[in-house]
């Protein structure tokens, strides 16, 4: 059966249904590409960061560990780095006890994270919208082509199953469209989502850890520190970072 084909004979408004279908699925498309990059190039960035950065924090050089992740750009994992130890050691400096540096730290680290969700969930909506409404979407253009077909028949004055039996089948392809449209984006959907906790996971571990290094190493930073001014690279989360940010123990999440 050519698809093709049978478009071609089918009413506009048909025509209008299949063309948001099409404009869905290329939408669902550019997003998958764009958190698997995310997720890859983050993830490939962050290792290096953390292959970097560990031995500074095992020797207790924050400030050395401060300057790497303020020159590494496109990682979650160095913007929590940062964020974590920029903030102990401004509190510290401002004269604050270790516990509520610490306890000031955790928050800062908190409030990152949420940035980093809300960036790293960019676009799910798409998914989601698509795999919900795409099968109702074809279903409508159906129901449309199947009124159409009856018109016709009303308007000729005559019909049969053999007379309307191929405009119904025409009709009914919308509907296999949508379906095609909205099963692999639900699929999809599924398997980012998980990948995208299992990263979030391992950041907020990265976090735990290096406020449990600070807290055990009492940094008591030297006059001064406090004024550096933050790189906006790694201040902010960045529009496309990507995914799967390695702890900075051997043990890191993986994108398949």
């Amino acid at each position: 059966m050519d698809i093709i084909e049978l478009l071609k004979h089918a009413p506009l408004a048909v025509l209008l249904v299949v063309l948001v279908l099409a404009a869905q699925a290329l939408l669902s498309l550019a997003v998958v590409i764009d958190r698997l990059l995310l997720l890859v190039l983050s993830n490939r960035k962050s290792r290096v960061f953390a292959r970097e950065v560990d031995p500074k924090l095992e020797a207790g050089d924050f400030e050395g560990a401060l300057a790497v992740a303020s020159a590494t750009r496109g990682s979650h994992l160095a913007s929590y780095m940062y964020t974590g130890i920029r903030t102990y050691l401004d509190r510290r400096a401002e004269g604050h006890e270790p516990e509520k540096a610490t306890h000031l730290t955790e928050r800062a680290l908190e409030r990152t994270g949420e940035h980093v969700s809300a960036s790293l969930n960019r676009g799910m909506g798409v998914l989601a919208s698509t795999g919900s409404t795409a099968p109702f979407v074809g279903l409508l253009g159906t129901v449309i082509g199947i009124l159409f077909t009856f018109q016709k028949i009303a308007a000729e004055g005559g019909g049969g199953i053999a007379t309307i039996g191929g405009q119904i089948g025409e009709a009914l392809v919308v509907t296999g469209m949508g379906l095609v449209v909205a099963i692999p984006v639900v699929l999809v959907f599924n398997w980012l989502s998980n990948k995208i906790a299992l990263y979030e996971a391992g950041l907020s571990n990265a976090a735990s850890e290096l406020v449990d290094r600070l807290a055990a190493a009492d940094v008591d930073p030297p006059a001064g520190v406090a004024s550096v001014e933050p790189s906006r690279a790694v201040r902010e989360p960045e529009a496309r970072e990507s995914q799967t940010s390695p702890k900075l123990t051997s043990t890191q999440p993986a994108v398949a």
